[in-house]
């Protein structure tokens, strides 16, 4: 017998109510109606396995055909299946006063006090693409009669017997003129692997099966090898790159949580805080993409998936992020991140030195964010050597402590200031290299944290005594009393054109090297702070630190410099001149390029000294 009636709400249309909100995300039709497939297969199960339902129900399925023709989508299960009371419950009463509870309750709300699933909305999400819906359904209960209920979206209804002999539902869409997408088989294909990719029954199109029905992180690592894992991950995230390595989560207490969380692997510095892609799912079925509060900031530029049990779904964006539950979640998943690192470097370094130079960034942006991660990180953290090799912080100081005066030696730019690394590393002494952007905001909050255990100067900032020679040689013009290196040192002071510049003279082990300039640490971090700040990117020495108190540190064992000396004996104060600034400004160039007046001052100063060098009796040539 054929029944119609009216469904009770306070509307004249459930369509509108339903685009109004939904709209924009209409193909989330297709998880609600597979959620709905999925739980009613699993009501079915459950009962046979707790023996209130004898003999054989088979094999549990989702099938999806798409009748182009007819501008028809069908989902059908073989679940528990409805009487027509239970649709005239489920349907016309349960699922509607959901749609509109929903509604009244965000219907003012910005986005982000949206709920973050819109479970619940179940059935009706289907007139977000369809015209008109049909139900074609046959409980599992003995002796039910099927029936089909079927509706264009108005508050009428029509229920009336029905022809079919399967159990289960079966949803008939009748696609509405503006969603015409739908009846592409490849598009629905598409969107069951984006919405259903690991449900926990086989989803048929066309006859094939879409899905993953036991996902990775179900099983066990200790089963698993290299190859199960990528070929996962490259069926989550097709044409990428292999990932550097992986984090298995298993959590049952105090919540419940799986996933599998892939390290991508980077090209670019920039790329540890973009945005990766870890998917959310409950008990296997998609809830989100990075979702704001699951996922520490500093590990966003993971990718893979993770599925809670325990997520509260019904709450908004904003009141997620202070969820107790997903605070413990995202500490958890931070502390496997540290875990693993930690792991690799005790039991794999040599696996974490090959890919250090991709993950250092995002490992130290971590560090940086967070104390704890800090704290079990700081002891593993390595740095580049000149020489291609690691060392961690400690592992340095322990080789070159004694000749560094406890310092950490490093460079920012290691072709500007070869001179200076050749000079290090001909004593023995290593010298790490911190070129990436991240590293001078890393290396303070390092020196912070310790406690005063690490001190980071650059190659310039000070000058070891290990590069040290025999002592210098002495007075060579006793009118005056003074010692060569004492008439160095003068000779820089009167000829030198630069102002705020100290002048040291030392007797260095190697002769190749006249001058080295050493710039104050701190007051060079805070103007490369500000130039990073001001301009976003990596300062060298700029314009005004010329202007800045340094210190010119003058080899009194370079050839060069000695020729100067026997210059200002023979009274040849012009090509001494020439030479002094000429010396300078060989170190500057140590550091960064000249500002234009200093190059147009080089360029004419060296055109200079080739002339006297190439001239008949070259005071420059003795």
């Amino acid at each position: 017998m054929t029944e119609s009636g009216t469904i009770s709400i306070h509307a004249e249309n459930i369509l509108p109510i339903i685009k109004k909100w939904l709209y924009s995300e209409k193909e989330i039709f297709i998880r609600e109606l597979v959620a709905n497939s999925v739980d009613a297969m699993h009501k079915l199960q459950k009962m046979h396995t707790l023996g209130e339902l004898y003999g054989e129900i088979g094999e549990l399925k989702v099938e999806i055909t798409c009748d182009s023709d007819n501008k028809k989508v069908t989902i059908s299960d073989n679940g528990i299946g409805m009487t027509a009371d239970e649709v005239k419950r489920y349907i016309n009463q349960v699922a509607f006063s959901g749609v509109r509870d929903f509604v009244e309750k965000y219907q003012d709300k910005d986005a982000s006090q949206q709920v973050i699933g819109h479970f619940g909305l179940g059935f009706y999400s289907s007139f977000m693409v369809a015209k008109r819906v049909e139900i074609d359904t046959l409980s599992y209960q003995e002796g039910a009669e099927a029936v089909r209920w079927s509706c264009d979206g108005s508050v009428d209804f029509a229920l009336f017997p029905s022809s079919t002999k399967d159990r289960g539902t079966s949803i008939i869409l009748h696609i509405a003129d503006d969603c015409k997408e739908m009846l592409d088989e490849n598009y629905l294909r598409h969107l069951l692997l984006k919405y259903c990719a690991f449900v926990k029954y086989p989803l048929f199109i066309k006859g094939e099966q879409v899905n993953n029905t036991d996902p990775l992180w179900n099983k066990s690592p200790a089963n698993l090898g290299d190859k199960d894992y990528l070929e996962f991950f490259h069926g989550m995230f097709p044409h990428s790159p292999d990932p550097m390595f992986w984090i298995h989560l298993n959590v049952d207490y105090p919540f419940e949580v799986k996933g599998v969380l892939f390290f991508p692997r980077i090209f670019q510095e920039m790329d540890t805080i973009n945005k990766g892609e870890i998917k959310l799912y409950c008990n296997q079925m998609y809830v989100a993409t990075n979702l704001d509060g699951l996922i520490p900031e500093y590990l966003t530029m993971l990718r893979g998936g993770i599925d809670c049990v325990d997520l509260p779904l019904n709450v908004s964006r904003s009141c997620l992020q202070n969820d107790p539950q997903v605070r413990k979640i995202s500490q958890h998943i931070s502390k496997k991140v540290a875990d693993r690192i930690v792991g690799m470097a005790k039991t794999d370094r040599d696996k974490l030195n090959d890919i250090w130079q991709d993950i250092h960034a995002f490992v130290k942006f971590a560090m940086m964010h967070d104390n704890e991660f800090f704290d079990r990180l700081m002891p593993h953290v390595m740095f580049r050597t000149t020489k291609g090799n690691y060392l961690t912080v400690d592992e340095y100081l322990t080789k070159n402590s004694e000749r560094t005066s406890g310092n950490i030696v490093y460079v920012n730019d290691v072709d500007a200031q070869v001179a200076y690394i050749e000079l290090f590393e001909e004593q023995g002494i290593d010298v790490i290299v911190t070129d990436a952007m991240i590293d001078n905001n890393f290396v303070m909050i390092a020196e912070g944290r310790s406690n005063g255990k690490y001190s980071f100067r650059r190659i310039d900032a000070s000058f070891s005594e290990n590069l040290l020679g025999e002592q210098k040689s002495k007075i060579i013009d006793p009118s005056n009393n003074k010692d060569e290196a004492e008439k160095v040192a003068d000779l820089f002071r009167n000829f030198l054109d630069r102002q705020r510049v100290r002048i040291r003279v030392e007797n260095f082990k190697s002769e190749r090297v006249p001058s080295m300039l050493i710039f104050d640490e701190g007051t060079r971090r805070r103007k490369e702070l500000q130039h990073y700040k001001r301009h976003g990117v990596k300062a060298q020495l700029f314009g005004d630190t010329i202007n800045d108190e340094h210190e010119l540190v003058v080899n009194h064992n370079n050839p060069v410099i000695k020729r100067m000396l026997k210059l200002s004996v023979a009274g040849k104060t012009e090509d001494v001149k020439l030479l002094v600034n000429q010396v300078y400004d060989l170190a500057y160039l140590q550091h960064g390029r000249l500002t234009s007046t200093m190059m147009k001052d080089f360029i004419k100063r060296s055109s200079s000294i080739m002339e006297r060098m190439g001239g008949q009796g070259s005071g420059l040539i003795i």
